[in-house]
């Protein structure tokens, strides 16, 4: 056919026979379903441009399915939550009211602070020092009448006499704290400014006599706030003040010595009663001490006279590692006649 098919591109009149041979051939060859042409056919009608060379159609592409939405990811719940999940707060700081969350017990003072002891004993209390010369003279006539006090501390007067601070303590006095600097106004102040306050001061209490206990607070002036005492509280100390103020510190102008000890007597005597926390200084009050020289053999005649809670330790008792020896029938001193009487 290929040697037919360039004869007839060379010679016209070859083509005629040719065509009418082809159309012969159509009886014979039956037609594609799919519209296309015989092998022979396309061939010869191609070769002389009666017809064109049918353009091969490309396959449809195939499609792809959709992809499927992805599913939620499985909840708890069978409806989601369309707001954006919440970030975990912080843990929360303490405010500076943290002390308002302390809760003080009922006390008859100034915000729960104490103003009597709450028994029948009488509490003297000495503020301000230790004084390198009155404090030791206060604690002689102490030991002298076998009373224990409270001393109310200041922090750098304890920094700069820890030998007075050990000796208060080793006598057996109750300590108690004063602040650092005798801060008139640190109830005003912030819970965590008192707190270092205080704490400073315990430090350098505890320097002089380590492992001292520190179990009451005394605002200077007596300007105790909700949030001082309740600070302090949470610190481990109680808040205390005072029924009897002879106003030792205060000399007014043109009264002697003499007259400024009778005050502190009088005053003392007038007030006291049994439950009384006595409020006094032992820094720089001279007249304090001569007072006092007269007070104490009153305040033990007439009243129960300490600290509740510090009484004197026992004495201690034998114990069986050291039994009394026993004596026996032989290791016995005859008996004389006048024991024999006395028996």
């Amino acid at each position: 056919m290929e040697s037919v098919i360039e004869v007839a591109k060379n010679r016209p009149q070859v083509l005629l026979g040719t065509l009418v041979a082809a159309g012969l051939l159509l009886t014979a060859v039956p037609i594609p379903q799919d519209g296309g042409s015989t092998t022979v056919m396309s061939a010869a009608a191609e070769a002389v441009g009666v017809i064109k060379k049918p353009e091969k159609k490309k396959p449809a592409p195939e499609k792809k399915p959709e992809a499927a939405p992805a599913r939620p990811a499985a909840t708890e719940t069978a409806t989601a939550d369309p707001r954006p999940p919440q970030q975990s707060k912080p843990a929360a700081k303490p405010t500076e009211n943290g002390s308002q969350q302390v809760v003080v017990p009922v006390g008859d003072g100034p915000f729960n602070s104490l103003r009597t002891t709450g028994s029948r004993v009488v509490m003297l209390s000495f503020d301000d020092g230790p004084d390198p010369v009155e404090t030791p003279k206060i604690l002689a006539l102490l030991e002298k009448h076998q009373v224990k006090a409270v001393f109310c501390l200041v922090g750098t007067q304890a920094r700069r006499h820890p030998d007075l601070v050990r000796q208060i303590a080793e006598a057996g006095h109750v300590l108690c704290n004063h602040t650092w600097s005798h801060d008139l106004k640190i109830g005003t102040k912030k819970s965590n400014q008192i707190l270092n306050d205080l704490q400073r001061t315990n430090a350098a209490i505890r320097a002089a006599a380590p492992g001292v206990e520190i179990p009451y607070f005394r605002a200077p002036g007596g300007n105790f706030t909700d949030r001082l005492v309740k600070t302090a509280y949470g610190d481990g100390m109680t808040s205390l003040y005072w029924e009897v103020d002879p106003r030792d510190w205060e000399h007014p102008e043109g009264e002697t010595s003499a007259e400024h000890v009778k005050r502190i007597v009088t005053q003392v005597k007038k007030e006291t009663r049994p439950g009384s926390i006595v409020l006094s200084h032992d820094f720089n009050q001279p007249d304090t001490t001569s007072a006092y020289e007269q007070l104490l053999p009153w305040l033990v005649a007439n009243f129960e006279v300490g600290v509740p809670g510090a009484e004197a330790t026992p004495e201690p008792t034998p114990t069986e590692s050291s039994p009394t020896p026993a004596v026996t029938p032989s290791e016995a001193p005859p008996v004389t006649s006048s024991d024999a009487a006395t028996a």
